[in-house]
């Protein structure tokens, strides 16, 4: 299938500073993208591209005084299959582990994992290792956090949504990250896109999702506590520890957004490309 993507992001910069965006494709996907999915600014500013220690693809740019449109819309192409499952991979012992994955194991910003080893150890001790762990932990998450826009503050971290049991998808996320990371098994935060395909449609105004992967058997699987349920059209921006890694933009200096709009939609395989957004009805 071929999915429609992109954004448009509109601030107003005080002043000029220094910005870091995360919107490009992971190079992971970049090979099933029908056309570039460049970082666009209004005005025309120069950008510079790097690749972080995770291996996203960043965007690095001096944005100027005044209003500031990123923009971009690509087309890419995708399986149409559910995400995959491996019921039967495997927890790996802690000192068989790669060594580039162990970073997943340690504490960070938003999951701290030396507060939860006893509250995870009681919950999920007696589950079976690997899949089946995960898979548990994703459930009990799912069912004892209440999703909710008005749960969400940029300061939340795993301890708070276990306290207040309500959040956004990333604090759940956080949650299930941290569970799974007490109980040894490597988790990390992933962002993205993640539209109504193949779900009934949300009401609610499109944005970037969270969901996280977990290190089994030797490699990466998709896991989702949110939702708690497999889903087409993934399209991966980045990963990370949490949601600290992988923020959309990042300003070194005031900036006001001002409007924010996502697209993430099937399209007919025929139907063009085209640079800008082409959907009218956009998030203010």
């Amino acid at each position: 299938m071929l999915i429609r993507l992109g954004y448009d992001i509109r601030f107003d910069m005080p002043s000029a500073a220094a910005m870091i965006a995360m919107l490009r494709v992971h190079p992971s996907r970049a090979n099933r993208l029908r056309s570039p999915d460049w970082v666009q600014t209004d005005p025309q500013v120069s950008i510079d591209e790097y690749t972080d220690s995770f291996g996203n693809l960043c965007s690095r740019f001096v944005a100027p005084a005044g209003p500031l449109r990123l923009f971009s819309s690509a087309l890419i192409e995708d399986s149409g299959e559910l995400d995959a499952v491996n019921p039967q991979a495997d927890q790996i012992p802690v000192q068989n582990l790669p060594p580039e994955v162990l970073r997943f194991l340690l504490a960070s910003r938003y999951c701290e994992v030396d507060r939860f080893s006893d509250t995870a150890q009681f919950l999920f001790g007696n589950t079976q290792p690997g899949w089946q762990r995960v898979q548990a932990i994703c459930s009990w998450v799912h069912q004892n956090v209440t999703f909710g826009y008005h749960l969400a503050r940029p300061t939340k971290t795993a301890l708070d949504v276990h306290a207040e049991r309500g959040g956004v998808c990333r604090d759940f996320q956080h949650l299930a990250i941290t569970f799974c990371r007490c109980l040894g098994i490597p988790a990390r935060y992933a962002t993205g896109y993640l539209g109504d395909i193949g779900v009934p449609p949300d009401n609610s105004p499109m944005d970037f999702a969270a969901w996280f992967e977990a290190y089994l058997g030797d490699r990466w699987w998709t896991f989702d506590a949110r939702h708690n349920a497999r889903r087409i059209g993934r399209v991966l921006l980045a990963t990370g520890r949490d949601a600290a890694d992988v923020a959309i933009t990042t300003s070194f200096g005031a900036a006001l957004m001002k409007s924010f709009a996502v697209v993430t939609e099937q399209v007919a395989a025929e139907q063009p490309y085209s640079s800008e957004m082409q959907r009218s009805s956009l998030r203010a």
